[in-house]
């Protein structure tokens, strides 16, 4: 890892611990807007904390591939171009923060920044096109599936990042209807492209670990890729339930997404099955984050059924249901898998035994926080659900008194998770600022590498 990709995973670290810091002081700011709407009101809070979560996953995806891709790319024209993006794309982030710091808004949903600030974030995201494929279209012979992945989210964010900024023309404003489909087509289309990198990642973590490259040869795991390809491009139907469009929509987006998650599953188990337990003790921290990454699959798969029933859909649809699919999609699916890598990245296997302890003891507050907090907003869309669709109460307050008891049990959760997930990642960046190479755990060489890619 050299210099510039150090400072840019300290950068995307301390993303992670303000977005979960800002997101419990937005908690209360909500909860108790007599005490904060003077100083922190809660419309400010709100995109600093989304804005921060979602530059945690894009940058912490684009790490993992720059740091991994150095085992089959090599090009000095990439690594300039790489190093370009990198300091542009954290100069408009903290330029980002700080408009909002001034209340000075003025894009759309979950990119609420002036629209000028989206051009050099596609800047950024050229050149790094430019120098990903640049490097890739010199690789020989058949690619792991890991590196169609990385491929495939790179080039996909582009387009979904393109397609989300399409309002800038006059005639998508013309239609409220027409703009607002277009923008939660577009971010609901974005998601699966960053899910490609991390899953590719994820993907590469098990042929390490495992040392089984199989994994990403398989029937099965290009079942899964392609899937992931229908579901990036289709799965946006179910963004758009509540704007006029065919039933068959929501029907066929639902059954993708729930399809890959299945089969996410399964490779998962497949690998587990595949470690032994001398290579599970010597991974066993990002071990435990992939495996806790499928726990949270297999709970929002569960939560996504109950969510596609029509009949239930009516219930939850808007609620704080909502919300907590998105959260443990974020937090347990995504986040765990990016912890996963960024410990493997800065060899956290290395640490003192008592801080390995402390380490695990994070892990186990994190998870356990986690579940009440996802629990507790299930809970209060529950509530909110039934007074405002089963009692018709339309007045806001009224409807939202019970679940504001619900909601302070979420807040105080999260606390829990601030504590669990900062500690690791306190821990990280003591970790970063110790290593001067990322080295590889049992590094084969790059001979002895391509050998085993190619059989």
């Amino acid at each position: 890892m050299n210099t510039t990709l150090k400072i840019y995973t300290g950068f995307t670290l301390a993303l992670l611990l303000g977005t979960l810091a800002i997101g419990l002081v937005a908690s209360w700011a909500f909860l108790y807007p007599e005490i904060y709407n003077d100083y922190i009101p809660f419309y400010q809070l709100r995109p600093i904390h989304v804005s921060m979560a979602l530059f945690w996953i894009i940058s912490g995806a684009t790490i993992c591939v720059m740091n991994f891709k150095k085992e089959f790319f090599s090009s000095l024209f990439g690594s300039r171009l790489e190093s370009i993006f990198i300091y542009l794309w954290m100069i408009t982030i903290v330029t980002i923060l700080v408009f909002y710091g001034f209340k000075k808004f003025g894009g759309r949903e979950y990119w609420e920044f002036p629209p000028l600030l989206s051009l050099p974030l596609l800047a950024a995201w050229l050149l790094l096109i430019v120098s990903y494929f640049t490097d890739w279209k010199k690789l020989p012979g058949k690619q792991p599936l890991y590196v169609w992945m990385w491929s495939t989210g790179i080039l996909f964010f582009l387009i979904t990042f393109l397609e989300q900024n399409l309002w800038h023309i006059p005639w998508f404003r013309q239609s409220f209807l027409r703009e607002i489909t277009v923008q939660w087509k577009s971010n609901g289309s974005m998601v699966g492209a960053w899910n490609q990198m991390i899953y590719g990642t994820a993907l590469l973590l098990m042929v390490k670990m495992s040392n089984e490259p199989a994994i990403a040869r398989s029937k099965k795991a290009f079942a899964f890729y392609f899937l992931g390809l229908t579901n990036l491009m289709f799965n946006w139907g179910h963004h758009i339930y509540n704007v006029p469009s065919a039933g068959w929509i929501r029907h066929v987006s639902y059954a993708v997404s729930m399809t890959e998650w299945l089969i996410f599953i399964s490779i998962v188990q497949g690998f587990r099955q595949k470690m032994d337990e001398r290579s599970k003790f010597r991974h066993l921290i990002p071990y435990k984050f992939i495996i806790a990454s499928e726990f949270w699959v297999f709970m929002n798969l569960l939560l996504a059924l109950f969510m596609s029933v029509p009949a239930i859909n009516r219930y939850t649809h808007g609620t704080h249901i909502t919300v907590a699919h998105a959260m443990g999609a974020t937090i347990g699916i995504n986040s765990m898998i990016l912890l996963a890598a960024f410990s493997y990245m800065l060899n956290i296997h290395s640490i003192k035994e008592e801080v390995k302890k402390r380490f695990i003891k994070y892990y186990w507050l994190s998870q356990g926080s986690l579940m009440l907090f996802w629990l507790s907003l299930i809970g209060a869309g529950i509530v909110k659900g039934y007074r405002h669709t089963a009692l018709k109460i339309e007045p806001f307050q009224e409807m939202m008194r019970p679940v504001m008891s619900v909601l302070k049990v979420f807040s105080y959760s999260g606390i829990g998770v601030l504590i669990g997930l900062g500690g690791i990642t306190f821990i990280l960046l003591k970790q970063l600022k110790r290593e001067r190479v990322a080295a590889d755990i049992s590094k084969p060489s790059k001979l002895y590498l391509w050998k085993q890619e190619s059989r």
